[in-house]
């Protein structure tokens, strides 16, 4: 892998504040084949949220210095402590955080980790989400009985994360249209969309049954 890489442009979504790179941090992996990360952190994010751009793998200059060829894979993996943590099978967000890091690391690319807890409504709310889902709701119908919309999330943060890392052209790891949709409307060109796996289980069956009904890719078989 090539030594950490020093962003030092600035990046303004379509309608959003001028974002700068604030630190790049080195992290080694764990194990033996493991590789090395790059934790970076921005100053101007719209939410003021302390979401993190992780660059996996090898990772060619910015696009303002190579060109508009041979865009970063990129993933935006919306936070979930319960799948991410503590390996919680309601959800199919821990498997797929892993998936993503094994492929960047392969392909080279940016991990960005979005601090929206349950499609943005937060950690707590979460939880009381759950407990409608145990009684018969969905996912999206539990945050709407607490109030919430369905899927709360916003891109523009995303957005501003890659403009600020001169990445204004990317191949989108996602099985959710809507993230591909919302990047293009914040002036990020989404060349390609790339499925995820598909992570069943008879635990998460309803789950990503909930998923394709709003229109999520995925062929639960």
């Amino acid at each position: 892998m090539s030594g950490p890489v020093t962003r030092s442009g600035a990046g303004r979504a379509r309608g959003g504040a001028s974002v700068r790179v604030r630190l790049p941090v080195p992290v080694p992996g764990s194990g033996a084949d493991a590789a090395p990360a790059e934790l970076i952190s921005f100053d101007g994010l719209v939410d003021g949220g302390e979401h993190l751009a992780v660059a996996l793998g090898e990772r060619s200059a910015p696009a303002s210095a190579r060109g508009p060829a041979d865009p970063p894979l990129v993933r935006l993996h919306s936070e979930c402590l319960t799948g991410d943590v503590f390996g919680s099978r309601r959800c199919d967000c821990g498997p797929q955080l892993r998936e993503a890091v094994e492929r960047l690391t392969e392909a080279g690319g940016y991990l960005l980790y979005l601090r929206q807890e349950g499609r943005g409504i937060g950690l707590y709310a979460k939880l009381d989400a759950y407990v409608l889902q145990d009684a018969g709701l969905d996912t999206y119908e539990a945050n709407e009985a607490l109030g919430y919309p369905a899927d709360g999330r916003d891109y523009t943060v995303a957005a501003q994360m890659l403009l600020a890392l001169e990445e204004p052209r990317v191949r989108l790891l996602s099985n959710n249209p809507d993230k591909a949709a919302q990047l293009e409307a914040l002036g990020v060109e989404v060349v390609e969309r790339v499925p995820t796996g598909v992570h069943l289980s008879p635990a998460n069956r309803s789950y990503l049954l909930a998923k394709v009904r709003r229109a999520h890719s995925l062929d639960l078989g």
